[in-house]
């Protein structure tokens, strides 16, 4: 019955993704079925931050055609943290340096309408502009600051460099194999891995959105030489929506304070924001808010 319904789906694909992509589509869907292992010091509680608490200071960075600050933001300051808004323009013109925020994140979404080539015109803004420059470049150059990229912000760390900046040459994030956007609920399995983030969530497989068209990670080098953090719960499309190598879906720089992935942890924080959740849960928040609490955390050790 499944495959009757999918068929006109698979017809149609094969006029968008090609054949061999439209068939391995067809072909998988029912053979990589959403599993979930859930960390074992998880509750579902969200737990309340005091009114007296002085709130770490985090900004979001953001771009013309950005999306997901929202979400990024309440994600945030669920976990604790006193949240910014930063448009490019503020630091271009110099309203905003960053001198006081502990963690920034940089967001999803289309930055100049992938004109240019996903994050391209973005970077361009950081790149040719003096004030935008040094600020970022001074934040990165502090050993007591967070970074997190997700999507276009994955995209767009990736293409400055900040990640591998170690490497002559570095990797790079290509189109879809398929050809095309991809938007789908599929799963991320966490590595053992020393991320400030989500090394507390390492052995779990979490349900997760994702939704890009140039989210295909390319390296250089072999695995081993990267700080893969997460991974798709299966290698072959559409789980892994992309083609990346190494099946990645999240990476970090050796320090493990800067992270960056394809996948939308900030779309996913409740469970009803996933498109399955086990049903014998009753969670006010999912696993992936830990993430944002475990940079609070290290922030108040520093």
């Amino acid at each position: 019955m499944r495959d009757a319904w999918y068929k006109t789906s698979y017809l149609l694909d094969q006029q968008q993704s090609g054949e061999a992509k439209a068939t391995e589509r067809f072909e998988n869907y029912k053979n990589q079925p959403l599993s979930f292992k859930f960390p074992k010091q998880f509750t579902g509680v969200l737990a309340p931050v005091n009114d007296q608490y002085v709130r770490p200071k985090a900004a979001i960075i953001r771009e013309k055609g950005s999306n997901s600050e929202r979400e990024m933001a309440n994600a945030m300051y669920l976990a604790g943290f006193d949240v910014k808004d930063v448009h490019m323009t503020d630091l271009i013109e110099g309203r905003e340096t960053l001198e006081d925020i502990k963690f920034i994140a940089a967001v999803g979404g289309f930055s100049n309408s992938d004109v240019l080539g996903s994050a391209k015109g973005w970077a361009g803004a950081f790149l040719y502009n003096e004030k935008a420059n040094k600020a970022l470049k001074d934040f990165f150059a502090k050993d007591d600051t967070l970074s997190l990229g997700v999507c276009n912000g994955c995209q767009l760390f990736i293409e400055l460099g900040l990640i591998n900046p170690e490497d002559e040459v570095k990797p790079k994030m290509l189109h879809n194999d398929s050809g095309k956007f991809e938007c789908s609920f599929t799963s991320v399995e966490i590595q053992e891995n020393n991320s400030v983030m989500l090394s507390t969530l390492a052995g779990s497989t979490l349900g997760i959105w994702a939704a890009h068209g140039e989210g295909k990670f390319s390296f250089p080098k072999s695995e081993e030489h990267y700080n893969i953090v997460g991974k798709y719960g299966y290698e072959g499309f559409p789980s892994n929506p992309n083609g990346s190598d190494f099946n990645t879906a999240m990476l970090a720089d050796t320090t493990g304070r800067h992270l960056v992935m394809m996948p939308h942890l900030e779309r996913s924080t409740f469970p009803w924001n996933w498109a399955n959740y086990p049903s014998d849960r009753n969670d006010e928040v999912s696993p992936w808010l830990e993430a944002f609490v475990n940079a609070r955390k290290w922030l108040e050790n520093k």
